[in-house]
């Protein structure tokens, strides 16, 4: 599954969509120096995400939406077309 790929299931799973769930983690206080527990556990808890989506999220909390250029077509399970992560809905998603 590609990162992109989680943050579309998050957003099945949730009916938010990453960029929503961002804005929802600013007011809780959560940032780019907040540790991933405790935004695990407010997935978890509040969303009922898994470890795996929950940790998809962590990533575009604390770090934005820029991933590694080593999954760009990468041709493995995890490789995504782009290093940009697209965070305002599976259904506006120019590559997709």
């Amino acid at each position: 599954m590609s990162f992109q790929a989680y943050l579309d299931a998050v957003e099945t799973k949730t009916g938010l969509t990453p960029r929503q769930l961002i804005d929802l983690a600013r007011e809780k206080g959560f940032d780019e120096t907040t540790k991933a527990t405790p935004i695990v556990q407010w997935l978890a808890e509040d969303y009922g995400l898994g470890r795996g989506h929950a940790m998809a999220m962590v990533h575009v909390i604390t770090k934005g939406p820029q991933i590694s250029d080593k999954h760009v077509d990468s041709g493995g399970t995890h490789s995504d077309p782009s290093n940009t992560l697209w965070l305002d809905g599976k259904a506006t998603n120019p590559a997709g």
